[in-house]
């Protein structure tokens, strides 16, 4: 295991860093939004722009690589992610808000894709499993340490974005004094979602309705916490318990699924992550403990169904198409999760934030409505042709690798090769 982890090391470092000071600053954000009497509306806007700039992100990221190579590349967005914890602090404006955390947004998915991009290049076919296991472990155990930060200063004070900033600004130190070789230019794709969609109605709707529950749990969820009558450290265990909640249950759900027809798990996941939500809704204001009780079962069955969504739409197209489908996959569930705030304030509006997990119950009642009605037009897929649910939970991961939004346009001569600016060890 030494020899695998020993020559990722330095990356593995830069991301402990980078998404565990990424993690605070994407908690204390709404916690200090609700201390300023942000309305549910701006506090929504602001989780939606940080998926608008997520998706602006995956599109420019291939282009920033191949014009500054990676490390310049992660380097500059580094500097600019760590600037932005700090405008925070100093401009309380809700739409500067909004503009910082949508390049925030832009800044994180290009980190994730040269991190990503390295460690895939890093890996051989008969470790990458386990490497991106490894990832995606450290990547939710720093992302609940960060949140958990939330406790050790007052939210509204400038402390908590200084630290969030140092953490980000640390990030660039492994990267840049890595002795490893910058990995190839990133690989171009092409979206095809209304082909995507005829293949798997199900995977694709699937993301689509994840991003809207997921993606207003992230922007509302600590000021449903606050609402609830918590205090600061309620919200950062409430939103710490749904992340290990998905952490914890992602490896059980796939080993199912990978036995069953997937859809069938799907619709249980789906029914459990709405019934956790209504539980929310209804006892969430009572009690701090079954608050986060029910936010670790939410995050148990709901997180996963991104993963499962993507592991059903893959058993359904050809192999040499993983990287595009899973592509297209990350976008739809990005448009998702921008759209989500802006709806779940509008009902919020009406009713309260206590129906903010209602929304999301009801996101997932029609994916299992829909699901079912699949299930009878389409029988299952034979287990032996199934993808494996830990090969599609690798290609997820490896998505930010390719430029995910290329026109269709005629094939480059052979031999043409995108120019790239040379970086230090490449």
């Amino acid at each position: 295991m030494f020899a695998v982890v020993a020559p990722i090391a330095a990356l593995l470092l830069s991301a402990a860093l980078l998404l565990t000071g990424h993690g605070l600053q994407g908690t204390l954000l709404p916690v200090r939004a609700g201390l300023e009497a942000y309305s549910p509306f701006d506090i929504s806007v602001l989780g939606s722009s940080y998926f608008v700039g997520f998706m602006f992100g995956c599109v420019a990221g291939p282009l920033f690589v191949r014009r500054a190579g990676h490390i310049r590349t992660f380097l500059a967005m580094v500097g600019i992610a760590s600037s932005v914890c700090l405008v925070h602090a100093l401009f309380l404006d809700p739409i500067i808000w909004w503009v910082m955390r949508a390049a925030t947004g832009m800044c994180l998915a290009v980190l994730y894709m040269v991190i990503e991009s390295w460690l895939n290049a890093r890996s051989s076919n008969e470790n990458r499993g386990f490497v991106f296991s490894i990832y995606v472990i450290i990547n939710l155990f720093v992302m609940t340490l960060g949140q958990m930060m939330l406790i050790l200063a007052d939210p509204g004070e400038f402390p908590l974005f200084a630290l969030a900033s140092i953490l980000v600004s640390l990030a660039a130190v492994p990267i840049a004094f890595t002795r490893f070789s910058a990995p190839e230019p990133v690989e171009t794709v092409k979206i095809d979602i209304g082909g995507l969609f005829r293949s798997s109605p199900v995977g694709v709707l699937g993301c689509l309705t994840t991003g809207l529950a997921i993606g207003s749990f992230w922007a509302l969820g600590p000021l449903f916490a606050q609402s609830s009558g918590g205090d600061v450290k309620t919200v950062a265990y409430f939103m710490s318990a749904a992340v290990i909640g998905g952490a914890i249950s992602q490896w059980p759900i796939g080993w199912i699924s990978d036995r069953l027809d997937r859809r069938a798990v799907l619709v249980a996941t789906c029914i459990a992550a709405g019934l956790a939500g209504v539980g929310l809704s209804i006892f969430g204001a009572g009690d701090i403990q079954i608050l986060i009780g029910f936010g670790f079962l939410f995050g148990a069955f709901g997180f996963p169904v991104y993963a499962l969504c993507v592991a059903h739409t893959n058993d359904h197209v050809n192999p040499d198409d993983y990287v595009q489908t899973a592509s297209a996959l990350l976008l739809l569930y990005g448009f998702g999760a921008a759209v989500g705030p802006l709806l779940a304030s509008l009902v919020i509006d009406f009713m309260g934030v206590g129906v903010l997990f209602t929304f999301a119950a009801v996101a997932y009642l029609v994916m299992t409505v829909f699901t079912l009605f699949r299930m009878m037009r389409r029988p299952p897929m034979p287990e032996e042709e199934q993808i494996s649910f830990a090969d599609a939970l690798r290609i997820a991961k490896t998505v930010s690798t390719v430029d995910v939004l290329q026109p269709e346009t005629e094939e480059e001569p052979d031999g043409v090769v995108p120019e790239t600016a040379g970086t230090p060890g490449s």
